[in-house]
């Protein structure tokens, strides 16, 4: 057998991409437009595996692996299949092998023909980086957590799939592992088996990392793999028919009848519901402490509610993030890409940090008042002694945030200020009504940090009220001072302003990305 893998697609770009990225691991590829010429390929060179978009040209994906199959030269090609996004197979395993979407990542697409050539191959050992375990990484938004677990099951892989998602305060990781094919055991977030099984399969947003390993621990979960599959497609189907009325996960809830009036025969989960309802204060703990599955726990809450012996309150027992009424969407798109962009490949998430470097405490308070203003801000108390500190986590959605490092000013700490400043989306010089005495304070951390790659600034300058109302222009003197050519790096906030913190800020925020 050719230990060439032969891409047959239509999409001459995408199987451009699909090849660099099997060359990228050492697989030599083959690139072929249509269904006649793969065949036509296969059956003189029978090559080792083959990756086929399902609507080929002349001869379908499904076709030609029918066709393939029933030849004895060529009945052990590895197939793996491209659909189109419409294409209902796609995210499905099939007699013929797994349907990956066809916008799937190259690199994603790249690492299972690695993983279907291990199976062929299994006296080889394909290594990452590192000379770690062969292993396959991706991003959930491309290929769906289902869809891996099928691809592994019907390879009948043993390892572990790490997952995470969120960054900041509210990173969240996972882990799966699998034997053999099937699911045997699944954490996160404190919960384990089925329960956190389920909690996994509905992330639609995350990084996955697959790694051949068994920590021969016991078996945790029972339930057939394929059946674990199905009820989590069933339970997604309902929960997005009847999202809205399930109960909020951070409402407060509580029992509003006693104990002595509930029922004497109730279903074991209604039963474990009520008993940890004297111990929780919101769903999300409720949730946490009931060992069946989300859905059925929020089903039996929305039963218990209807019926009056449970009240929820309209109230969150924490801010929730903005949803879009201050972040705008092509902002908060923007942002995830620089994020993207901004770290390595196996890099843990991060929040988009932006340091604050004020002239003087004063200047410092006022301004950082103003973004406590916003939805959702956490605040983080602060050291009795000064330093850097991370004083705000702004939400932009459930899943990115905005970290407000604030760095002293003061030039024994310009050591600090290059290692603060790495990183970071933008650096803020927040300016006193006076420019004439806060540049002095600032000039030395202004000069360090314009030095530093990959680093964007902004000048904030608190802007008072003269005695007839006028503004004082503090951003004008400081745009002459500094040599600067026009004031697109520099807002001016006014520091006695009655209005709310959303709207005083606005213009940095549309400063932040370009």
């Amino acid at each position: 057998m050719n230990e060439m893998v032969l891409i047959a697609d239509a999409d001459a770009e995408r199987g451009r991409k699909i090849a660099a990225a099997c060359a990228a691991l050492s697989i030599d590829a083959r690139r072929v437009s249509h269904g006649a010429a793969a065949l036509e390929i296969a059956l003189a060179e029978n090559p080792i595996a083959m990756v086929a978009q399902t609507d080929l040209p002349l001869i379908d994906g499904t076709r030609l692996a029918e066709i393939l199959h029933a030849n004895p030269h060529t009945c052990s090609m590895a197939m793996l299949f491209v659909g189109g996004d419409q294409d209902e197979r796609t995210g499905t395993t099939t007699a013929a092998g797994q349907v990956l979407p066809g916008h799937a990542d190259p690199d994603t697409i790249a690492r299972f023909v690695q993983v279907m050539l291990q199976k062929r191959r299994p006296e080889a050992r394909v290594t990452g980086a590192g000379g770690d375990a062969p292993g396959v990484e991706g991003k959930l938004s491309q290929i769906a957590l289902s869809e891996l677990i099928e691809l592994f099951h019907v390879n009948r892989k043993s390892g572990v799939i790490a997952l995470r998602q969120g960054s900041g305060r509210r990173a969240q990781s996972g882990r799966i592992q699998l034997r053999e094919g099937d699911v045997v055991t699944a954490e996160t977030g404190g919960v384990s088996g089925e329960k956190a099984l389920f909690r996994l399969l509905a992330w639609r947003r995350g990084e996955f990392g697959f790694r051949e390993e068994d920590d021969g621990g016991a078996r945790e979960i029972e339930r057939p793999t394929r059946a674990l599959l199905r009820e989590a497609r069933r339970q997604a189907e309902e929960w997005e028919r009847l999202g809205q009325d399930l109960p909020a996960p951070h409402a407060r809830v509580s029992l509003r009848v006693g104990r002595e009036s509930l029922p004497n025969v109730l279903h074991p989960l209604t039963q474990e519901v009520l008993l940890v309802l004297e111990l929780s204060e919101t769903v999300t703990d409720v949730l946490d402490r009931v060992p069946f599955p989300d859905y059925q726990v929020l089903r039996t809450l929305q039963m218990l509610i209807r019926r009056g012996m449970v009240e929820v309150s309209a109230a969150s027992a924490r801010p929730e993030p903005p949803a879009g009424a201050f972040f705008a969407p092509q902002w908060v798109a923007r942002l995830r890409d620089w994020l993207e962009q901004g770290r390595a490949r196996d890099a843990a998430p991060l929040d988009a940090k932006i340091v604050v470097i004020a002239s003087d405490t004063g200047a410092e308070q006022t301004f950082l008042n103003r973004l406590a203003g916003w939805p959702g801000a956490e605040a983080a108390p602060r050291g009795e002694a000064a330093g850097v500190w991370s004083v705000l986590r702004i939400p932009v959605d459930d899943e990115i945030a905005l970290e407000i490092t604030v760095v002293p000013a003061a030039e024994r700490w310009a050591a600090v200020w290059p290692l603060a400043v790495h990183g970071a989306l933008a650096t803020i010089f927040v300016h006193g009504e006076d420019i004439d005495a806060s540049l002095p304070a600032l000039r030395a951390a202004i000069g360090t940090v314009a030095m530093a790659p990959w680093t964007r600034s902004l000048h904030i300058v608190l802007e008072g009220k003269r005695e007839d109302g006028t503004g004082r222009r503090g951003g004008d003197v400081l745009c002459e001072r500094l040599g600067l050519f026009d004031d697109r790096g520099v807002v001016a906030i006014a520091s006695d302003d009655a209005l709310d913190a959303p709207n005083t800020t606005h213009d940095l925020i549309a400063h932040l990305l370009p």
